[in-house]
């Protein structure tokens, strides 16, 4: 697996967050908009968290995502 590929999933994730009028997406949502995988949204995830640009929320049903 090459690195960049892990900036360009998070690109994507952060454009889905980004596009929505909330900017606050469910795993789901998130899934469908970006048309990512599990493990690549997770690595994203991971990403984008790391950089302090979302906060995420789970709870028993989904996973909560919010640009901050």
């Amino acid at each position: 697996m090459n690195i960049e590929l892990f900036g360009i999933w998070a690109g994507e994730v952060y454009r889905a967050l980004d596009s929505s009028e909330t900017r606050v997406l469910g795993y789901k949502q998130i899934k469908k908009i970006s048309k990512l995988k599990k493990d690549e949204i997770m690595v994203a995830l991971g990403w984008l968290g790391r950089e302090g640009k979302i906060v995420v929320t789970v709870s028993e049903d989904d996973i909560i995502v919010e640009l901050v």
